[in-house]
């Protein structure tokens, strides 16, 4: 026989069921069952930490860009993603208050290696067409995985994702911009970009995440889908990528390194080869090309700049 809390529970959960049925946003202050402000915690704070790690690779092109304007270009680009990240922590602190946690924990869990980031963004630029790539292509799969969760069911997340993905999409268009002006460059400048997509393209696929093989609704991936914080799977969203992007690839000239890759039409899908998901495993596990210098540029400068954030925290309040 079930007690008067069981009750109450079951009668919290079933209202919260329903209210996302019914297409209603969750704030912060609603009652939540753990297992979606868990998930929610998961993911926002990865995609946050991903917006930072992610201005990393091409913080590192802002003194080697070819030009002024384009100097100026991707440091607005850079500062685009930190605040990004900022946003989407500060969405992940009111959800983790309840449970003691604060950003604090967030960092920390990232310099232990407990919060994973993309996988793209461990790897290493090697030049001004990595640079481009990572705007037009890497930018784009960002786009599609964001504009899934654009009417996520919790509202302060739903809210950042639509100024987030504004903003995405002038990035998408910075990054296409230097792309063609390499494609309609010398050969050695289209050469950078068929180099750099022979490389960025395994990374690319793994963007998304391997296809959940579960069906029994237990997966990270299924419980975001049950409780309306996104829409499509892994593969739905790599399929998008595909469809969008492989007619554009090719229009440029552009040879993708997969001479499996098809659109079968029996299937209605894309064919293409598997990337190697071990290696996904160890990249996200910080053993990918950059993994080490970019956590340790990371945490150096978070502590350097703690005293800022002691300062801020032991402010007085000033009466006006």
């Amino acid at each position: 026989m079930l007690g008067r809390q069981d009750v109450t529970e079951r009668e919290k959960m079933d209202q919260f069921k329903r209210r996302i049925e019914q297409g209603e946003k969750i704030e912060a202050t609603d009652w939540m069952p753990e297992e979606y402000r868990v998930a929610l915690i998961k993911l926002i704070s990865m995609h946050g930490i991903s917006e930072i790690m992610g201005a990393l690779p091409e913080k590192e092109w802002v003194p080697k860009a070819p030009s002024l304007r384009r100097k100026l270009a991707i440091m607005a680009k850079v500062q685009d993603e930190m605040g990004h990240g900022q946003l989407l922590l500060r969405v992940a602190e009111d959800l983790m208050a309840p449970l003691g946690r604060t950003r604090e924990h967030v960092m920390q869990d990232l310099f232990k290696g407990d919060l994973k980031f993309h996988n793209v963004f461990h790897m290493k630029t090697h030049s001004w067409g990595d640079a481009g790539l990572i705007g037009w292509l890497v930018d784009g799969a960002a786009i599609i995985t964001q504009t899934n969760m654009l009417d996520a069911s919790y509202g302060p997340y739903q809210r950042a994702l639509q100024r987030i993905c504004a903003e995405e999409v002038f990035h998408a268009q910075h990054g296409e911009a230097v792309i063609m002006a390499l494609a309609e460059g010398t050969p050695a400048q289209k050469e950078l970009i068929q180099d750099a997509l022979n490389r960025w393209w395994e990374a690319l696929l793994m963007f998304f995440g391997p296809e959940s093989k579960e069906t029994t609704g237990s997966s990270k991936q299924d419980i975001t889908i049950q409780y309306r914080i996104r829409k499509n799977t892994n593969e739905e969203l790599r399929q998008a990528f595909l469809t969008k992007y492989v007619p554009r690839i090719y229009s440029i000239g552009l040879t993708i390194p997969d001479s499996t890759l098809h659109y079968d039409e029996t299937l209605g899908r894309w064919v293409y080869k598997q990337p190697d998901w071990n290696r996904f495993k160890e990249i996200i596990s910080n053993n990918g090309p950059k993994s080490k210098e970019r956590l340790t540029l990371r945490q150096d400068s978070y502590e350097r700049n703690r005293w800022v954030r002691e300062a801020l925290a032991s402010r007085p309040t000033v009466a006006i």
